[in-house]
């Protein structure tokens, strides 16, 4: 059960956090958030999908890692295999806070019951003049941009629903030993829908900066064929 914390140098001043990737640690998941703001560099490794969200009564974003729960595809021998993580996965054990209720203050909040609490070795939060660390100052960095995107997307979404740019998206995939798996509630971009907007829906869609994350979403769905490539290679090799 999570247990989180506000972070501070009274209460975490030894505080040391593991960087390694394993299931262990809390890696073996088949999907992250992302957000609009890091499509490019996502796309250049995983798929992204969209996924109704009853909570902000509108869709999210999901980099995607495998093809069922608690798949990763991308941890090897205890590293990531991409050179880019999302920022959600990347900054764990690590959350937004928010301070007392009304305020906009953000707080770094620390979930205390992860596995990534090292005891004893891995990165310090607090050097021993209770300052952030270097690796803090880059989590803080991360978590500000998480938080302010993920809200910043909900124009995105918007203009996609808007726009009617979304279609669900049921994928079969048949691997190289005969079994079978389905990817089922996402939705992708409607490529179709895309290429018939009119001129003036396009310049719109520019003009508010959706237009890039659109394009980077569709090309990220070129990774799906190295998704079902990293399933085979992993069932080839137990």
């Amino acid at each position: 059960m999570p247990d989180h914390a506000i972070l501070t140098p009274e209460e975490h001043r030894d505080l040391r956090i593991r960087t390694d990737r394993s299931d262990a640690l809390g890696d073996a998941v088949m999907a992250c958030i992302t957000v609009p703001s890091e499509f490019r560099r996502v796309q250049t490794h995983y798929p992204i999908l969209f996924q109704r969200d009853q909570t902000r009564d509108g869709f999210t974003a999901l980099a995607m890692f495998g093809f069922e729960a608690g798949e990763n595809l991308f941890l090897e021998g205890g590293r990531w295999d991409a050179r880019y993580r999302p920022l959600a996965i990347d900054s764990q054990p690590f959350l937004v806070g928010r301070g007392p209720e009304g305020s906009s203050l953000r707080q770094v909040h620390i979930d205390m019951a992860s596995p990534r609490i090292g005891a004893g070795e891995g990165m310090r939060v607090f050097d021993d003049t209770g300052r952030p660390t270097p690796f803090l100052e880059r989590i803080a960095d991360q978590l500000r941009a998480l938080d302010e995107d993920y809200v910043a997307a909900t124009a995105f979404f918007a203009a996609l629903q808007r726009h009617d740019l979304l279609e669900p998206l049921t994928l079969d995939v048949t691997l190289e030993d005969g079994s079978k798996n389905r990817l089922v509630g996402y939705h992708v971009i409607d490529e179709d829908r895309l290429e018939a907007l009119d001129p003036a829906s396009v310049a719109e869609l520019h003009a508010e900066g959706h237009l890039l994350p659109i394009f980077m979403a569709l090309a990220s769905l070129g990774q799906i064929g190295d998704l079902v490539a990293r399933k085979n290679r992993r069932l080839a090799h137990g």
